[in-house]
């Protein structure tokens, strides 16, 4: 029986083999684009690298105002139309400035767009990182060691998730008024830890009876290297899932906090803030909400899509349906 079996699997395995090599070229692509998060990740790194190089890629000052170019249609890269121009601004614009158009103050899109892009690297890696760093610890010592502590943490947990962030968030701007980044990050952060403390728990208590975990505490290993040694590799691949799916989620909070007027402060470039400016013009120039949302959603997207795929392929019971 299990020589037919073995026997089957490599049939089946052959098969496979075939329908790889008749594949056209075409095919091959589109399988490599949907098997593979490529085009995600491309854009996930075009994200990366606009938000490190930033200052070096702006075709224009993302805050200089040119009052008589607001709202400019796209250009493009055509030759913008100097005869709308001030004269002392002639001088100073190409086809690179003003592509995808301008603000209702006159300000370029798309270096707009490129100054966002560190706001959103800042997120993936302040936001996320502190949250990250927070809530695995607390899923491993909640699962690690149980009894009264796993109790407290978990409803620590439910607590913190039933407060409302947003009135939070909007409470804090009212009150305090942040001249930096700095305080919408850290309130984010707090944001990003829940998910963490449950996902990583529910690994821990699996881990937790395993016979190596027990092999350890035979030898003498205290509670503190078991969970930095033993406990914490096991929970890797749950790790890296939940933080790719929950940064979008981050960015999207950053993004509608900033539209309500209560995110990163000026003079600081925001895809959110950028949508909230042009609320008022969809008539009349919807380019100026279109391309800072197409900027959201793909990154969103492509956070999802690699959350979706990690997924898949980290965990052992889906890779065996391929």
């Amino acid at each position: 029986m299990a020589q037919v079996t073995e026997a089957a699997g490599t049939a089946a395995a052959l098969e496979r083999l075939k329908q790889k090599r008749r594949r056209s070229a075409p095919r091959q692509v589109l399988h490599l684009l949907v098997a593979y998060p490529v085009l995600p990740g491309f854009i996930l790194l075009m994200v990366a690298f606009a938000g490190v190089f930033g200052s070096y890629l702006y075709p224009t000052d993302p805050i200089k105002q040119v009052l008589t170019l607001k709202n400019i249609p796209p250009t493009f890269g055509r030759v913008t139309p100097y005869n709308l121009l001030p004269a002392d601004d002639r001088e100073h614009l190409d086809r690179s400035q003003f592509m995808l158009g301008g603000d209702p103050v006159g300000r370029d899109i798309f270096s707009r767009i490129i100054g966002g892009a560190r706001i959103t690297l800042e997120i993936s890696v302040i936001s996320l990182g502190t949250g990250l760093l927070l809530g695995a610890s607390m899923g491993i010592v909640a699962g690690y060691l149980g009894g009264w502590v796993d109790e407290l943490i978990t409803r620590l947990v439910d607590m913190w998730r039933s407060i409302p962030f947003i009135l939070v968030a909007l409470v804090v701007a009212g009150f305090w008024s942040p001249k930096s980044s700095v305080v919408m990050l850290m309130l984010l952060s707090l944001v990003a830890w829940p998910p963490f403390v449950r996902q990583v728990r529910a690994d821990v208590l699996v881990l937790r009876s395993r016979d190596y975990i027990s092999s350890a505490k035979i030898a003498g290993a205290s509670n503190m290297r078991i969970m930095l040694k033993h406990i914490l590799p096991g929970t890797y691949s749950t790790i890296l899932v939940v933080a790719s799916l929950t940064v979008g989620g981050l960015i999207l909070t950053e993004a509608g906090l900033s539209f309500l007027g209560a995110g990163i402060p000026d003079p600081i470039p925001t895809w959110g803030k950028s949508v909230a400016d042009g609320r008022q013009y969809i008539g009349q120039a919807p380019h100026v909400i279109f391309w800072p949302g197409l900027a959201l959603f793909l990154v969103v997207m492509s956070f999802n899509f690699l959350g979706d795929w990690l997924r898949d392929k980290l965990d052992p019971r889906l890779r065996q349906l391929d």
